[in-house]
């Protein structure tokens, strides 16, 4: 798959149940599940996911169920959590977004 001066986030989401993240209002980004897999763990299952945030995309405020397990596979994001500044995020560098925590990212 070839980007075109997009980001790509690489996510490993520990969730409870089936509930999702939300990103319905985002945009410029898109989101594709690569594995979703039952864990050790009742109740809860992974989900990796491949989001691509396109130039000026946004990933709109929202939650998790479970905590977010990122990297950065190119380019830059800024990560917005509440109650903290923003932060630059570059290519391969990782993040932890708490479960339940509201958060955001733009490109």
């Amino acid at each position: 798959m070839k980007l075109v001066k997009g980001i790509v986030i690489a996510a490993g989401v520990f969730i409870f149940g089936a509930s999702a993240s939300v990103y319905s209002q985002s945009v410029g980004l898109t989101r594709s599940v690569v594995l979703k897999e039952d864990v050790s763990v009742p109740n809860r299952e992974a989900v990796i996911a491949r989001v691509e945030i396109a130039p000026g995309g946004v990933a709109d405020w929202h939650t998790h169920p479970g905590d977010e397990i990122s990297y950065v596979a190119d380019g830059d994001i800024v990560l917005f959590v509440a109650g903290q500044p923003p932060r630059k995020i570059s290519k391969g560098e990782g993040f932890v977004v708490p479960a339940g925590i509201v958060h955001s990212a733009k490109k």
